[in-house]
C-alpha cells in the first residue's frame, strides 16, 4: 500500500484538501514515504502548527486547485466544480485503499444502520477468530490501519456518501442497506445523493457480491456483481427477515431478541445483512450467535441511558431523518415524550407528521429550526392533527429536557430522536447525545 502511495505522489505537486482527522493521517503517510515534488495543505481553518508546510486557508482556500497535480480530498469537502472539470487528479484515502485491498474488502453504506452493521459484522467475525480490521467512516482513517493488514486480512469498512462520491473502484463485497432523503444541503437533490451511494457497487466486477436492500436494488445492467436482495417484506428476497427468522438459501437463524442489547426491528434487518455475509464467509450459526449476543451497540443509537424519578431515558441522537424517529417510537415501550428537532436541511417530514398523527405519544417536544418548521407545517397543513396540545415548541435541548422532566410520568420513557442534523448547534451527534445525558442526570 505504501509503495502504491509513493508511486502515485512521486515527483507530483500534492495538495491535502481538508485537514481533519483524515487529513492529518494523509499527511503522516505522505511524509513517511516521501518522493513528492511539493506538498501543501488546504483547509478553511488555518493550522499554525504546520507553518513549515504551505497552508491555504480562509474563504478562497480552494481557488488554486489546478496548481497541483494530485489532490487527496477529505470526506465532506464540497468541490466548487465536478472533478472532471479540473486538470488535477482528485483522489482520496479510500480510493487508494480500495485500489490496493478492494478485492478482499467488505464495504458497507446506507443512510441509516451502516455504523451498526459495520461494527456488528466486524465484531462477529473477530469473535469467530477471523482475521479482520475495521476502518472507514466509523472514525478510523484507512491509512491508520495499514500495519494491521496481513496477506489474508479482511478489511470491514464503513463508507459515507462523501467517501464514495468520487471513487472509481468498489469493494469485493458491498452492502447497500437503504437510501433515504439526507444531506440535501450538500447535494442539492435526492438524486445526486443517491448517486453517491450507488458508487458502492458501480465499479464492481463479475465475481463480486452486492447485498442490497430490496427497495434500492440497482437497475438492470448497472451492477456486474452477483446481487442478493435483503428484505423484511418481500417474500422472494434472497435474504428474508420474517419476524425474527432469517433465511438465506439453506441457512436459517432465529434472532434471540430478548437476549440482545439492540432495540428495534430496524436493527434486526441489520442483523440479517450481517448473517448473510457471515454465511458467505463460512461461519456457522453457533459462531454467528455467539458474536451477536456479545455485541454492544454503539453510543447514541437508541440506547437506554438510565432512569430518573421513574422515567426511562433513551438516547437516539444518531437520528437525523424522520424514519429513525418513527423507528424509535415503534421500538421503545410506553413513550411519554419524544424530543425532535435540530438543523434544518430541507428534508421532507410528511411521513413523520403522518405517523405522529396516529401515535399516542402524549408529548411531542419540538426544538430548533427543524422543530419550528414541523410545528408550522402541522398548523398549516394538518388542521385535524389529533390533540394539538401534545405539540410543544422550545428553543433548545436544555429547555426540551427540562419540559420532558416535568411532563413525562413515572413508568413512561423519554426519547431523544431528533430526526435532524446536529451541525451548527453541536459539534456532532455524539456531543448532542452527551449533552442530553448530562441534562437528564444533572
Amino acid at each position: 500500500m505504501l509503495n502504491r502511495l509513493k508511486e502515485q505522489i512521486k515527483g507530483k505537486n500534492v495538495l491535502i484538501l481538508g485537514f481533519g482527522r483524515e487529513g492529518h493521517s494523509t499527511l503522516r503517510r505522505i511524509q513517511e514515504v516521501g518522493g513528492y515534488g511539493s506538498l501543501a495543505i488546504a483547509d478553511q481553518r488555518a493550522a499554525e502548527e504546520y507553518s513549515d508546510i504551505p497552508f491555504l486557508s480562509g474563504e478562497h482556500y480552494m481557488d488554486t486547485l489546478d496548481d497541483y497535480d494530485l489532490i487527496f480530498k477529505s470526506p465532506g469537502i464540497v468541490l466548487p466544480k465536478d472533478p472532471s472539470e479540473y486538470h488535477c487528479r482528485v483522489s482520496s484515502q479510500m480510493e487508494l485503499f480500495l485500489e490496493e485491498y478492494g478485492a478482499r474488502t467488505i464495504g458497507i453504506t446506507g443512510t441509516k444502520g451502516k455504523s451498526t452493521t459495520t461494527t456488528l459484522l466486524y465484531h462477529i467475525l473477530k469473535e469467530a477468530d477471523r482475521d479482520v480490521v475495521l476502518a472507514g467512516n466509523i472514525g478510523i482513517p484507512a491509512f491508520d490501519i495499514l500495519e494491521e493488514i496481513g496477506p489474508d486480512t479482511i478489511p470491514v469498512c464503513e463508507f459515507s456518501c462523501h467517501q464514495l462520491e468520487y471513487i472509481h473502484v468498489s469493494p469485493h463485497i458491498a452492502i447497500l442497506l437503504n437510501i433515504h432523503e439526507e444531506h440535501l444541503d450538500h447535494y442539492g437533490s435526492f438524486e445526486r445523493y443517491a448517486a453517491s451511494k450507488h458508487q458502492i457497487y458501480l465499479h464492481q466486477k463479475p465475481g463480486d457480491l452486492l447485498f442490497c436492500g430490496a427497495d434500492v436494488l440497482p437497475e438492470r445492467d448497472r451492477c456486474r456483481a452477483e446481487v442478493f436482495s435483503v428484505s423484511d417484506h418481500i417474500t422472494d428476497a434472497d435474504v428474508r427477515l420474517d419476524g425474527t427468522q432469517i433465511s438465506f438459501g439453506r441457512n436459517h437463524y432465529r434472532i434471540p431478541t430478548d437476549e440482545l442489547h439492540m432495540l428495534g426491528h430496524h436493527n434486526h434487518l441489520d442483523v440479517a445483512f450481517a448473517y448473510a455475509i457471515c454465511c458467505e464467509l463460512g461461519l456457522n450459526n453457533e459462531e454467528f450467535d455467539s458474536g451477536l449476543r456479545s455485541y454492544e451497540p454503539l453510543p447514541h443509537r437508541l440506547r437506554f441511558i438510565g432512569e430518573r424519578d421513574g422515567v426511562r431515558y433513551y438516547d437516539d441522537s444518531i437520528s437525523t431523518i424522520g424514519d429513525t424517529a418513527i423507528q424509535a417510537l415503534e421500538s421503545v415501550p410506553s413513550v411519554g415524550s419524544i424530543l425532535v428537532g435540530g438543523m434544518d436541511r430541507g428534508i421532507d417530514y410528511s411521513d413523520l407528521i403522518e405517523y405522529l398523527r396516529v401515535h399516542p405519544v402524549p408529548h411531542i417536544i419540538l426544538m430548533y429550526a427543524t422543530g419550528k418548521r414541523i410545528l408550522a407545517e402541522i398548523q398549516e397543513h394538518y388542521p385535524d392533527f389529533p390533540q394539538p396540545e401534545r405539540l410543544l415548541y422550545v428553543e433548545t435541548l436544555a429547555e426540551a429536557v427540562s419540559r420532558a422532566k416535568t411532563l413525562t410520568r413515572p413508568g413512561e420513557a423519554c426519547v431523544l430522536s431528533p430526526a435532524a442534523a446536529s451541525y451548527g448547534i453541536f459539534k456532532n451527534f455524539e456531543e448532542r447525545g452527551d449533552v442530553f445525558r448530562e441534562l437528564v442526570f444533572s
